[in-house]
Formats: C-alpha cells, sequence, structure tokens
C-alpha cells in the first residue's frame, strides 16, 4: 500500500514567536552595521535593540541603533533596513513587511563612544 501525501493543512504551521525574531533581527542588524563602509574600522557596533511583530506570514521589525558621526544617514539607514530586510526573511521564511529605525545617538568620529562630563 502506498502512502497518500500528508496537505498541509494536515501537517500543521511552524510558528516563530516575536522574540525569536526579534533576536534574529538584532543579530543581522549588527551583522550589517559591521559590514558597512561608513563605519570606523576601530570600533566595534553594538548589537542593535529589537522587537518584532509577527502575523501570519509576515513580520515587522525595529531596531534601535547607534550610528557613526559624519555619516550619510539616509543612505546608512536604507541600506541597513535592505540587509536586515532580506537576512530575516531568508533566515524565518517571513516576509518582512517593514524595518523600522530608531538612532540612540550617533558617535562622533574618533571617540570611544563613551559620553563623559562636561565641567
Amino acid at each position: 500500500m502506498t502512502p497518500q501525501p500528508v496537505t498541509a493543512r494536515e501537517r500543521g504551521a511552524t510558528v516563530i514567536p516575536d522574540r525569536v525574531v526579534a533576536r534574529i533581527a538584532a543579530r543581522a542588524g549588527r551583522e550589517a552595521l559591521v559590514a558597512q563602509p561608513y563605519r570606523p574600522a576601530r570600533t566595534t557596533p553594538r548589537t542593535p535593540d529589537a522587537s518584532a511583530q509577527v502575523h501570519g506570514g509576515s513580520a515587522r521589525i525595529r531596531l534601535v541603533i547607534e550610528l557613526p558621526y559624519p555619516i550619510d544617514l539616509a543612505a546608512a539607514t536604507r541600506e541597513l533596513q535592505r540587509q536586515v530586510t532580506q537576512r530575516v526573511g531568508r533566515l524565518t521564511g517571513l516576509e518582512v513587511t517593514e524595518v523600522a529605525l530608531a538612532i540612540r545617538r550617533l558617535i562622533p568620529e574618533g571617540s570611544d563612544g563613551r559620553v563623559g562630563r562636561v565641567y
């Protein structure tokens, strides 16, 4: 007797929790920041804070990032959004419909990223 193929409805579905997609997005964001040509060679960017909302087969992502200054913000953020969208989509199978970015702070060139006390 030959087994009958099982329909998709009978197989069930894989559900990826929001927090898992957020962790993947944070890692993808860090990878994208490290790979950017505008990044000063001696500083390693922090892993972005991330949150995600998954509904059905799509995801919306929010990243909070730090960027070097001076920088072309529009070009840098567009490229970051593109890379995160592709990477998260490839790893999860979800359609990433939005990657919202919030810039926590800009780190001046030559700075170690710490803010000192001004007298």
